[in-house]
């Protein structure tokens, strides 16, 4: 069952094994006949478009999806995953503590068998690895690094906005330091100057992938001198994320040119 608010489609409430149901936020892009778009698949959903359903604003991402595009770079989809309410540290923490029951894997469970088969068969939304990006800020954003060390074959890449590394102490880079790191990875991490702990855990955070071989082209960490804890400094970065997980396509080498081999552009040596 589906509703369309402006450009939104809401989807849902959907059961979720182990958790409350669930709506689903779902921004379209135009259809240009070359095969899926990217995914963009984002926790805490109420913030991801709108300002009405979100506490403290919205991200307003499916306007920022927009202002990416290039004749090489298509608009992803974005998808908003609605968090549980009073549940949310709950679900979004995968392991169970004096602060959390860590549910996570429950609804990661219902997200990879569930919810990207329906958005496959209904949306047509079928895009390679690399194009499928899992993402949220806070504890969404350890979420997201979390599911895609849990299943590199379903997420190819991660945007985690000032991620809460602090809860489950060294967890999260215990299972980051000892996961074979996933073949196809482009990881965006970032933490403002004045959020004390999240800077903390997240440079820590790129000084591991840095020590496992991320190098410029798959780790973009961003530390913001003006960032707060706020959608507001999460809307402001978004452009620059999906810029770097989205990248344009390489063009393919002339005929007759060697990979990383220059074609000459002139007539050949005189002489």
């Amino acid at each position: 069952m589906a509703s369309h608010k402006s450009e939104l489609i809401v989807l849902g409430p959907f059961e979720v094994p182990h958790l409350a149901p669930r709506r689903v936020r779902l921004h379209l892009p135009p259809h240009h006949g070359a095969g899926p778009p990217p995914l963009l698949l984002m926790f805490d959903g109420q913030n991801v478009f709108h300002d009405e359903p979100s506490f403290a604003g919205g991200w307003h991402l499916h306007r920022t999806a927009k202002t990416i595009v290039t004749k090489k770079r298509r608009e992803p989809a974005v998808v908003g995953i609605d968090h549980g309410g009073v549940e949310r540290i709950h679900e979004l923490v995968p392991w169970a503590g004096a602060r959390s029951h860590g549910k996570l894997n429950h609804l990661l469970d219902w997200m990879v068998g569930f919810l990207l088969p329906t958005l496959a068969r209904d949306f047509g939304l079928t895009p390679e690895i690399g194009q499928r990006i899992i993402g949220g800020s806070s504890l969404g954003g350890l979420a997201a690094v979390y599911a895609h060390h849990r299943h590199p074959e379903t997420f190819g890449g991660v945007m985690a906005m000032s991620p809460s590394f602090w809860i489950g102490g060294d967890r999260m880079f215990e299972m980051v330091g000892s996961t074979s790191k996933p073949w196809t990875s482009r990881i965006y991490l970032d933490a403002g100057a004045q959020e004390g702990g999240m800077m903390r855990g997240a440079e820590r955070m790129a000084a591991l992938l840095e020590q496992r071989g991320y190098g410029e082209d798959m780790l973009r960490f961003r530390q913001d001198p003006r960032g707060r804890h706020s959608e507001l400094a999460w809307r402001r970065r978004s452009p620059g994320a999906l810029r770097f997980l989205l990248p344009t396509p390489k063009p393919a080498p002339r005929a007759g040119t060697k990979p990383g081999q220059k074609r000459s552009s002139g007539g050949g040596r005189a002489g």
